[in-house]
This record gives C-alpha cells, sequence and structure tokens, in this order.
C-alpha cells in the first residue's frame, strides 16, 4: 500500500493546529480547532486507502484493483459528527455571548474551591510550623499569628459566599440549564415593580 507523503503531512498539521485551537478558551476557537482537526483526521483515515483503484462493485472487478471502501465511509461518518459538533460548539459560544458578553470558557467554580482550599491548609500548616517552632512567643507573635488565621478563615468564608451566589437558581429549569434571557430579568424586574406598585397603592 502506497501512502502520499504530502497527504500524510498535510494531516498532521490540520491535527497539530486544531489540537493548538482546541486547548484555548474562546469558544471561536475550540469550534474552528475542532473543525480542522476533524479535517485533519478526515486526512488521515482517508490515507489509509492507499492509491486509488476501480470502483468496489461486486460482480467483474477484480479484488487486487479494487478500492477499500471502509475508510471513505468512515470519513463520511465523520463529516456527519464533525458536523453536529460544530451545530453545538457554535450554539454554545452564541448562547455565551448572548449572555456574558463573552465566549470565553472561565474556570469551573468547584475546582477553584477545592484549589483555594488546599493552598489555605497548605499556609495555615506552614504558619503553624513557623509558630510551634519558636521557642519564646511574644504577644506580639501570638496577635500575628491570630490574625493570619483570621485572613485565612476569611478567604475561605469568602470562597463560600461566592459559591453560594453562583448556586442561586430560580427554580425554573429551562432557565437553571440554558439561562434565562436579560431581556427577561428586565421584564421580570419591570413586572415585580409595577405589581408592588399596585398592591400597595
Amino acid at each position: 500500500m502506497t501512502v502520499s507523503a504530502s497527504l500524510l503531512a498535510t494531516a498532521a498539521v490540520l491535527c497539530a493546529v486544531g489540537g493548538i485551537l482546541m486547548l484555548t478558551r474562546p469558544l471561536t476557537r475550540i469550534l474552528l480547532g475542532a473543525v480542522i482537526a476533524g479535517n485533519g483526521i478526515n486526512l488521515l483515515v482517508l490515507s489509509a486507502t492507499g492509491r486509488a483503484g476501480r470502483e468496489p462493485l461486486l460482480y467483474g472487478v477484480p479484488l487486487r484493483q479494487v478500492t477499500d471502501p471502509l475508510p471513505q465511509a468512515i470519513a463520511l461518518t465523520a463529516i456527519v459528527i464533525t458536523l453536529a459538533t460544530t451545530a453545538f460548539l457554535l450554539a454554545m459560544a452564541y448562547r455565551s455571548h448572548q449572555l456574558t458578553g463573552t465566549d470565553e470558557v472561565h474556570d469551573d467554580l468547584e475546582d477553584r474551591r477545592i484549589a483555594l482550599r488546599a493552598e489555605v491548609l497548605g499556609e495555615r500548616d506552614e504558619l503553624r510550623e513557623q509558630y510551634r517552632s519558636v521557642s519564646e512567643r511574644t504577644p506580639e507573635e501570638r496577635a500575628r499569628y491570630r490574625e493570619e488565621r483570621r485572613r485565612l478563615r476569611a478567604r475561605l468564608r469568602a470562597d463560600r459566599a461566592l459559591q453560594a451566589r453562583g448556586r442561586d437558581a430560580t427554580g425554573d429549569l429551562w432557565h437553571d440549564v440554558l439561562g434565562a434571557d436579560p431581556e427577561d430579568y428586565a421584564t421580570k424586574r419591570n413586572t415585580g415593580t409595577d405589581a408592588d406598585r399596585g398592591d400597595t397603592g
């Protein structure tokens, strides 16, 4: 089986560029990376067929001259899957830009909370070791130790408050999963004030 070196080089470059783009934060670059990497993988699959041959008919064609139809069928299936993935990522990018004004993917709050807790616990252990290593503790050192402990606890409390605000759900499944439009929030605010005015008046 003969494989074109230029086809393999092109496929490798497309896969590398697509992989680099998919490691970025903006969803539009991730979308472009998925499309480019999908095209590169399709080229790799098609290069596995070898050189072009005769059509894979059932009768009248020698088997040695027939092109393998399996990689072509796999590439066709991959094109359909890439199209569905592209539509999904495009919808996510549009929705993210509509709600937040940017399509950048932010860090997961739970991962940030775990990392912050590990960092605070590490700093607290170091602070405790430094405090215990001192043989004679002055009142200033005790006050500084307590102040540092308060600062570390305040960092954890602030992060818990941020988590609580992030988990504030409206109870509407559609809005909690996909997010409500900014116009919906404005409409609810206006109708709520009008209702309040009507009740009080």
